[in-house]
């Protein structure tokens, strides 16, 4: 019984598979796709030899588009990364292993993901900061000028070349000296 409906899942997907409502494709090519082509139903075949279904190809520029990003720790030390438009400057920064802490999660409820503009033209290619994180900054250790929250600066194609350098230390009320690790 179990295989005969084993068998009927089987000629389902099959069917589904040739009409085009599933992409057949190999693990490397899912985890090539873009953010939005994985909400699409994909069929993983692990030693497939079948073309993939290039449905996804009509991406959005935007998703595609990435930006250089220049961050300069407490020491000088400079790390460059290309972030992709619409990503704000802590998800980067977490993924690129930069310590920025962001222990309220990008919420606006801390100011631990100060950071710096270094030029003050991008700094004012930003959009005004709202009241909240205003407040935020209020708490923030070595305020400047040009400081921000890394959770509010978004990455859009008028920031390419920015420089975000992070303050000397942060006013993180947990722990002394507790340094939490990105999520």
């Amino acid at each position: 019984m179990f295989n005969s409906r084993l068998t009927q899942v089987g000629r389902m997907v099959k069917q589904l598979t040739r009409a085009g409502q599933f992409a057949s494709v190999t693990r490397a090519e899912y985890l090539q796709r873009p953010y939005n082509c994985y909400l699409q139903p994909v069929i993983y075949h692990p030693f497939s030899t079948t073309a993939a279904d290039n449905s996804c190809k009509e991406v959005n520029e935007q998703e595609e588009k990435r930006i250089s990003v220049t961050f300069v720790d407490k020491y000088g030390e400079e790390k460059h990364i290309k972030v992709p438009v619409g990503m704000s400057m802590l998800e980067a920064a977490h993924q690129n292993d930069i310590e920025l802490e962001g222990a309220c999660e990008g919420s606006l409820a801390c100011s631990t993901c100060h950071v710096i503009v270094m030029d003050i033209d991008y700094y004012n290619k930003l959009e005004e900061p709202l009241d909240e994180e205003n407040d935020m900054l209020d708490l923030a250790f070595g305020l400047t000028e040009t400081s921000r929250l890394g959770c509010q600066v978004i990455a859009k194609p008028e920031l390419d070349g920015i420089r975000l350098a992070l303050p000397a230390a942060t006013r993180n009320f947990a722990v002394d000296g507790y340094v939490p690790k990105p999520h």
